[in-house]
């Protein structure tokens, strides 16, 4: 047996034989001549029949995040712009596949110089390439293996279209080369509910057959375990996801402290299954690849989907963040040399303040014709000041509630000046990470300085829950860390008060918060505030856990 490490990126235990992606196709020679109509001819319907295929999954999957990426894909396949650039390499003696190729590096350098978002997208523009390029020579879609029963798949990273169509039944865990804790493939890993680890060094040197077990909380990736091992693994799993199956209602800890826990969607279609509310309403979806903004009437009737599936729960609707590196043509905003440090969020409001005041209209309206209690926030704030004149805009558009999101280190130094004025805080501990550490989220290299275990981040969510306290005011944390049932018990006992992630990590978190008294969570919290690393403040919660009599005492250990 060796033991490979990597980033965990969706908790708990798979085991089996391991498969890798299948390779996408090798680029011909180029042709010596080649006629330009028939190549034109052949991006043509290259294009077509992957847009076509991407449309089918999307429409199939049951995972909304997933199916809203895949639409985003068919419309980069459909842009004009890509067929028009493929033309004119065509007229310059290129065939339909190197056409294809030189086109999507050019799109591809582009969205990587851009950072954030835009970064985020290229491997999803590395997988039109070769699905175009697959189609152009008659050659089946590279993908997702199906030897016939259950494995780990392996691959140096994962695009959209093949997440969608994954089965957690079939394929048991993820382990990529690349990528990141906040990566796609990560973050679709949550919502499915399978165990992945990312950044994992040697992965792809495994042969496909060998037998492998994945932690997915810890990142430890074993390659050469027994047949015995992969038994045993896999059975722990199916025990444990039928008892949190099982696990129901609010949540709280073992003493009975309420700790709301929420889901994150991005619209209707991902609320599946019971849940307490939304901590996370993205509506970035509504505006991303458009030339022109959504109107007032189409936002409303998306919101009234979302408020009208909850009656009587908590929505917290995060207006657009978007900007920079979430560039939405209709802005119209200038070129920026740091997009990431730019022009995006609450700060579009700066140049384009109509943008904001529909969507809060539009909120607002579909409110009142709702039962649901809608609690509105704004991304990227950095000043009390900023906090205040958003306040200020709600109210007078009706919405009574309205707080923002910390993910500007800024903001959460100064969170008692801005509870001031907001009525709530919500975290994203995805952003905070990154301005925190000066660290991009999707630059895999760094990712362990985005480990929601670093000692100074563990900070600053502290600072923000006392201000909380303080003003008797609710603080969440809307971030992936919230998901990780050990960091809930952190976030609990720093005075956190409600968690906000994929709908499918509600039930871990739930029953690690129920395993617990808040005093414990405290005394869990104190440890890992206290820890020099990331490593060490996770084994000093861990250790700290171990010497409490878990299961429902109220008292804490002398």
């Amino acid at each position: 047996m060796r033991e490979l490490r990597g980033i965990g990126a969706s908790p708990g235990g798979a085991a089996g034989p391991v498969y890798r992606l299948a390779p996408p196709p090798a680029l011909p020679p180029l042709a010596g001549t080649v006629d330009p109509d028939t190549e034109k001819a052949t991006v043509r319907a290259a294009v077509l029949a992957v847009a076509t295929e991407l449309t089918r999954r999307a429409d199939t999957t049951r995972d909304a995040t997933a199916a809203d990426v895949l639409r985003a894909q068919v419309m980069m396949a459909q842009d004009e712009t890509l067929v028009d650039a493929a033309d004119i390499a065509i007229d310059g003696g290129a065939d339909a596949p190197h056409a294809i190729t030189d086109v999507l590096a050019e799109h591809r350098a582009a969205f990587e110089a851009a950072g954030g978002y835009l970064a985020e997208r290229v491997s999803d523009l590395d997988d039109l390439r070769d699905r175009l390029i697959a189609a152009c020579l008659g050659m089946p879609m590279p993908g997702v293996p199906n030897p016939g029963h259950p494995y780990l798949l392996i691959a140096r990273d994962l695009a959209p279209a093949d997440t969608a169509g994954l089965e957690p039944d079939l394929v048991l865990g993820l382990v990529t080369a690349d990528g990141g804790p906040t990566s796609h493939t990560a973050i679709l890993a949550r919502t499915l509910g399978i165990p992945a680890v990312v950044r994992c060094a040697g992965i792809l040197d495994l042969a496909d057959g060998e037998l492998a077990s994945l932690d997915g909380a810890s990142g430890v990736v074993v390659a050469g375990v027994s047949a015995q091992t992969v038994t045993t693994v896999n059975a722990d799993r199916l025990a444990e996801i039928e008892r949190r199956t099982r696990s129901q209602g609010p949540g709280r800890t073992a003493d009975g402290h309420p700790i709301a826990l929420l889901a994150n969607i991005g619209s209707a279609r991902d609320l599946t299954g019971e849940v307490e509310g939304v901590g996370l309403f993205r509506t970035e979806l509504l505006y991303l690849d458009r030339n022109d903004p959504p109107s007032h009437e189409e936002q409303v009737a998306a919101y009234r989907d979302v408020f009208a599936a909850l009656p009587g729960r908590r929505i917290v609707v995060r207006t657009l963040d978007a900007g920079a590196d979430k560039p939405l043509p209709f802005l119209r905003l200038a070129e920026e040399p740091n997009p990431a440090l730019g022009i995006r969020g609450l700060r579009i409001a700066r140049q384009t303040p109509s943008v904001l005041s529909t969507q809060l209209a539009a909120i607002a309206a579909a409110a009142a014709a709702a039962d649901a209690h809608v609690w509105v926030m704004a991304p990227m704030v950095a000043t009390a000041a900023e906090a205040a004149a958003f306040t200020e805009s709600c109210r007078e558009h009706g919405l009574p509630t309205a707080g923002v999101m910390i993910e500007v280190p800024a903001a959460a130094l100064r969170a008692s000046q801005v509870l001031c004025h907001a009525d709530f805080l919500s975290i994203g501990t995805n952003d905070l990470s990154q301005y925190t550490f000066a660290a991009d989220r999707m630059c895999g290299d760094l990712a362990d300085l985005l480990d929601p275990w670093q000692p100074a981040l563990i900070a600053l969510l502290a600072s923000c829950a006392a201000a909380g306290v303080e003003a008797g005011k609710p603080v969440g944390v809307c971030g992936e860390s919230a998901a990780d049932p050990d960091f809930a018990l952190v976030l609990a006992g720093l005075g956190i008060t409600s968690l906000s992630m994929a709908p499918r990590s509600i039930p871990a978190v739930r029953e690690s918060l129920a395993a617990h008294t808040l005093d414990e969570c405290r005394q869990i919290a104190e440890a890992a505030l206290a820890a020099p690393s990331p490593e060490a403040a996770r084994a000093a919660a861990s250790g700290a856990s171990r010497r409490l009599p878990l299961g429902g005492g109220t008292g804490s250990p002398s």
